[in-house]
């Protein structure tokens, strides 16, 4: 049986008795808000005719604003057609309270919101309260890339930054153990494109990728996250992935990339920094047999492995040798001393603004 759905949001349980309660008292709500700013409006136009000294024309735009966050389309539509009326009441009655310039204003800012509810209306959002789902979203695709409870001796530090500081990036992290918790698996996922224009991109991606992970063997993950993206059809549809599974008991660890920068490990004994040169297969939604060469390691007490994305290390002009370098550097001075985590390397190698940046360090902690 299907989950009823509410706008965009699923509710367990509903029947179509309440569903219909529902649909009622939210249309009856939005009649009943429209049917508000309109009073308002034909009070503001009257009081405007009354005394434009103290009520310009431009308390009507106020009321515009108010319905844009509160109305739907159809609300909105009408909202403004009593706006328009009011303003053809004022010219008509006092042809000195309203300029050319100020009915242009009005013009402009009449069909700017319209535009901005006709988006919101296209995408699901139905006022003000549309604005939580997309808050929600974004605390969704954060909580994907929490990581569950490890065993004392084992730490995972992660650090994302969007570009421009933008609300969504394109980089995301998904984590989970299985294995009764002996099995840590981590996949750390760039996609096309940006900040909001990989937003959505992100959010489908980050729930899907989250759900396949420890529900196949490791070995599958990649090219069924493969096989996922290439069903989405998308213009511009691939995506670079690197895929870390850690035997919490052993140390051992297998990576398999696609398309992504290889990972680095951090040996604390010898305070050497090693690539581990995963990369091979293409990226994710590019070709439909993709063929995965995972490569072995070992963590031992104190080491340190590190997965990051593109944006640390790519620099228009250099090349991405050096960008890894330079964040090398940055662990060899923080990291294998102690001085710092995700965070302070992602602050010390500087990378541009301009591209989504994710780190995630998995740490042994010393015996």
């Amino acid at each position: 049986m299907a989950t009823p759905t509410i706008g965009m949001l699923r509710v367990p349980g509903l029947s179509p008795g309440a569903r219909a309660r529902i649909r009622r008292a939210r249309l009856a709500s939005q009649a009943s808000l429209t049917c508000f700013l309109v009073v308002l409006t034909v009070t503001a136009a009257a009081l405007v005719v009354v005394s434009d000294e103290w009520l310009p024309v431009s308390v009507l735009i106020l009321v515009q604003l108010l319905g844009a966050f509160l109305l739907r389309l159809r609300g909105m539509v009408v909202l403004c057609a009593a706006v328009v009326a009011s303003l053809l009441a004022i010219s008509l009655s006092q042809v000195e309270a309203i300029t050319a310039g100020e009915v242009a204003v009005q013009g402009v800012s009449i069909l700017a919101l319209l535009v901005f509810a006709w988006q919101r209306e296209r995408l699901g959002l139905q006022g003000a309260p549309g604005g939580l789902m997309l808050v929600d979203l974004r605390d969704r695709l954060a909580a994907h890339g929490r990581i569950p409870r490890l065993p004392a001796q084992w730490r995972v530090d992660s650090a994302l930054r969007s570009a421009h500081a933008e609300a969504f990036s394109g980089d995301f992290v998904v984590a989970s153990t299985n294995d009764g918790g002996r099995l840590l698996e981590i996949a750390v996922v760039d996609v096309s494109g940006k900040g909001q224009e990989a937003g959505v991109r992100s959010l489908l991606l980050s729930g899907a990728f989250g759900g396949l992970l420890g529900a196949m063997p490791p070995d599958q993950f990649l090219p069924t996250a493969n096989a996922y993206l290439l069903d989405q059809d998308w213009d511009e549809g691939f995506a670079t992935a690197i895929h870390v599974t850690v035997d919490l008991q052993t140390g051992a660890y297998t990576v398999a990339s696609a398309g992504h920068p290889p990972a680095v490990q951090l040996h604390q004994g010898s305070g050497r920094l090693d690539v581990v040169d995963s990369v091979g297969a293409p990226a994710l939604g590019i070709v439909p047999d993709l063929r995965i060469q995972a490569v072995e390691g070992h963590l031992a007490p104190g080491d340190t492995l590190m997965l990051y994305t593109d944006g640390l290390i790519e620099v228009p002009g250099h090349d991405v040798g050096l960008g890894i370098d330079r964040l090398m550097g940055a662990a060899e001075r923080l990291v294998a001393t102690r001085r710092g985590g995700a965070e302070a390397v992602l602050a010390e190698v500087r990378a541009g603004e301009s591209d989504d940046r994710a780190l995630v360090l998995v740490h042994r902690d010393p015996s």
